[in-house]
């Protein structure tokens, strides 16, 4: 073992529930990121990054992750039946550089971890968004969301805000870059924004910052925060 810098990373792969936690030096992590997007590991294939973190220390403290994770680990692999949300609010929370994503900092990637197993909490199926946008005059912003097991797709016809006001993350404007809409902000297609929190997916809807979880409805006009308030409740 050596005590310099290196990088512990966390992959998605094509199995939900199921990640990879590994790391490398830092010199060869994008050729080990590459690597693994391409080929997989152990068989399992569509292995995206997630997260990655430079610290001191790092195969300690990958050895600390595997510790703690034990139970959940895949035999002797370094795949784990696990929310890669829990390993990423550990991770974020070490002193070091965020590596991957990097346009965002480490207490915004713990605070979208945390927010996203919450969002875990919320039943699938269709939700709604109405709210006015004052810099766009006044203009009524909607959207429709499918979501399935946390994973969001605003719907073909949803017309989005246009003039972007204050709180729109990094992450919200190339979400918005990808997005095909017209002058009018009618969303010309499905589009999907993956694991996400209703704040994210309502800040990209309205450009601009605000809580989701109180702006998003689902058919009978409920709020979001009624799904994550019973769960604290229950806990309580």
């Amino acid at each position: 073992m050596n005590d310099k810098k290196g990088i512990i990373y966390v992959m998605s792969t094509v199995v939900d529930g199921l990640i990879k936690i590994g790391q490398t030096e830092t010199k060869q992590f994008k050729e080990r990121m590459r690597y693994l997007e391409s080929n997989g590991y152990r068989n399992v294939t569509g292995l995206k990054r997630e997260f990655a973190i430079e610290v001191d220390e790092y195969d300690k403290k990958e050895i600390m992750l595997k510790t703690i994770f034990d139970k959940n680990r895949i035999g002797n692999t370094e795949l784990f039946a696990l929310d890669r949300n829990i390993a990423i609010q550990l991770l974020s929370s070490f002193d070091g550089e965020v590596i991957f994503p990097r346009n965002e900092e480490k207490e915004e990637i713990f605070d979208n971890a945390t927010e996203n197993r919450e969002s875990r909490l919320i039943p699938d199926g269709e939700y709604y968004f109405k709210k006015q946008k004052s810099s766009d005059g006044g203009k009524t912003v909607q959207a429709t969301a499918v979501i399935k097991n946390g994973f969001w797709t605003l719907s073909k016809g949803s017309i989005l805000g246009i003039n972007e006001d204050k709180g729109v993350s990094q992450k919200a404007k190339a979400a918005r870059e990808s997005m095909k809409f017209d002058e009018k902000g009618i969303l010309l297609e499905d589009t999907k924004l993956g694991e996400c929190t209703p704040s994210f997916a309502g800040v990209v809807i309205m450009n601009q910052s605000i809580n989701g979880w109180s702006d998003w409805y689902d058919k009978d006009g409920k709020k979001l925060d009624t799904y994550r308030q019973v769960e604290k409740n229950e806990e309580d």
